[in-house]
């Protein structure tokens, strides 16, 4: 890229993820450790507890980052997640054995998380991206043998543009303040590495061959709302960049109140939140609050009044809160579920599916939110993840109903609940569009294949067609249709969402203040231009 530098800027592209400007020095996220040849074990014991030190010292380093982390929910629940993939038994028991079978500690946490790698990898889905987490943590674990600094983000002592081939979720969670912006070689828009950055308003963008070719050092502006990366600015437009940058974030900092378009168009803005420690003044209650993280790394279910209190914990911090029941299943694995391996876990029993084999889960759930809307005098909203039919949201309605849960909605991830939006609107009182697995589902592209990045995007037509048909079912019976899929948090794509019907969009809390501004820009009138052009693909 020198040459570049010197005969003037160049233009990357890739796909923008998270959005903001800015503009720094650039540097690589320093590679993992090299094996060095195998070595003859003189001492079998002492060779068994490198392997043993090298897993718990990647273990506390994650657990040490969970905890530094705490304020950032969503990234203290991924690092004590991989904390307890270091810390599995059989895993270590297989790089044990190895090492009693003749090998090098380095080499046999190697082949241990290697065969770890290809087991989860064939599974597809959401447990191939726990594959990719497993390089990451063999990387540290190999490291830690060998007595080498872990790999990870470089360190400088200014701020600066991070690239790399890919960014784990613990590296993306324990990004330091110096970090501008991230750029990666692979990635997708649903991937840890994006819902992270926009979580923390850092701008990004994934899926930039180009990257793969900057050199350290080099001056780059990144664009992650377009995608655009220029590479050889001047430190003059650098600095203009961060500047403009700064003063934007100050005025929306500055921004409050409903969400609505230029002429007083109503579009609510919602949070998406796991828990109650989520919860942020800004934005006009919670669309989305993912029960599943109360459940997640258990071995045992949670107590029904565990649940309560959860519930109960948010209800009575926000008036307005649309709770989505369990989505989990073999593609988002839940060890006291205990359910069977399948062959295509993206197909097969998740979400609703739950309930065909484990009736009692989603029983004791509705129960829960049912007993904690009660004790809180709250008005409980709950929707169903991955409703396929009509029949489908009516039993869930029935079920929810019987418990005295005032609204019940369900979520649209599959074409065919789109497709038959306004017969789930006879059954239930609202719907939400859950626009990563509907992109998922709708191009056959899976959400974490780098190579499929561009299919994933929720501006693609006949993703928004889909959005419309929901939007149109709603507005023909007077029912709202929000969307609560990363798309909702995009400010280029909400003045389009309203212009469609969408009546609410639910987003992480960061995100709220720049839709808002966006909404206000436009018209109702100009939002329905902009959402023609967006079906016809201009």
């Amino acid at each position: 890229m020198a040459d570049d530098a010197a005969s003037g800027p160049a233009t990357l592209a890739g796909l923008g993820v998270s959005p903001g400007r800015t503009a720094g020095p650039c540097l690589r996220m320093a590679g993992p450790p090299e094996l060095p040849a195998p070595y003859a074990v003189p001492d079998v014991d002492a060779e068994l507890a490198v392997v043993g030190k090298a897993l718990e010292a990647v273990a506390e380093d994650l657990r040490r980052r969970s905890a530094a982390a705490s304020a950032d929910r969503s990234a203290a629940e991924i690092l004590d997640a991989l904390a307890m993939m270091a810390d599995d038994p059989t895993l270590r028991e297989e790089a044990e054995q190895a090492v009693r079978d003749g090998m090098d500690a380095p080499h046999a946490l190697d082949a241990a998380f290697t065969r770890h790698r290809e087991a989860l990898a064939a599974l597809g889905g959401y447990l191939a991206e726990r594959a990719a987490d497993l390089d990451d943590l063999k990387h540290r674990a190999v490291a830690a043998a060998l007595g080498v600094p872990m790999p990870g983000v470089p360190s400088p002592g200014h701020p600066f543009v991070l690239i790399a081939d890919d960014l784990s979720p613990a590296d993306t969670a324990g990004l330091g303040p110096e970090v501008l912006a991230l750029v990666t070689v692979r990635g997708g828009p649903t991937s840890h590495t994006a819902i992270l950055a926009r979580g923390r308003g850092l701008p990004a963008v994934v899926a930039c061959a180009g990257a793969a070719d900057l050199a350290d050092g080099t001056l780059v502006a990144v664009d992650g709302g377009t995608g655009e990366i220029v590479a050889g600015v001047t430190e003059v437009e650098a600095t203009r960049i961060r500047e403009a940058e700064i003063a934007e974030r100050a005025r929306l900092a500055a921004t409050s109140g409903p969400g609505r378009t230029a002429d007083g168009h109503p579009v609510k803005l919602l949070l998406n939140i796991g828990s109650a420690a989520d919860l942020r003044p800004d934005g006009e209650g919670v669309g989305l609050f993912r029960t599943e993280f109360l459940f997640l790394d258990r071995r045992q279910a949670p107590s029904y009044e565990e649940q309560v209190t959860a519930y109960a914990d948010v209800f009575a911090a926000v008036p307005y809160v649309v709770v989505r029941t369990l989505d989990a299943g073999t593609d988002k694995p839940l060890p006291f579920l205990g359910l069977a391996e399948e062959p295509n876990p993206a197909l097969g029993i998740r979400g609703l599916r739950v309930d065909r084999v484990l009736p009692d889960v989603l029983d004791t759930q509705l129960d829960a939110i049912a007993e904690a809307a009660r004790r809180t005098g709250a008005e409980a909203w709950v929707m169903a993840p991955m409703v396929s039919t009509p029949g489908e949201a009516a039993a869930f309605a029935r079920r929810a109903r019987e418990r005295g849960i005032a609204k019940v909605g369900a979520m649209v991830e599959v074409p065919a609940a789109a497709l038959l939006a306004d017969r789930l609107l006879r059954e239930v009182d609202f719907l939400s569009i859950g626009t990563n697995d509907l992109s998922q589902y709708t191009y056959a592209a899976d959400r974490q294949h780098p190579a499929l990045a561009d299919l994933l995007d929720p501006a693609q037509p006949a993703l928004l067609r889909l959005v419309e048909r929901c939007a149109e079912a709603g507005r023909a019976v007077g029912k709202p249709v929000g969307v609560c899929g990363e798309a909702a948090g995009d400010p280029g794509l909400a003045p389009v969402l309203a212009g469609l019907g969408v009546t609410s969009l639910s987003m992480a809390p960061v995100c709220v203040p720049a839709v808002r501004d966006a909404l206000s820009r436009h018209t109702l009138a100009e939002c329905r231009e902009l959402a023609r052009a967006a079906l016809a693909g201009d």
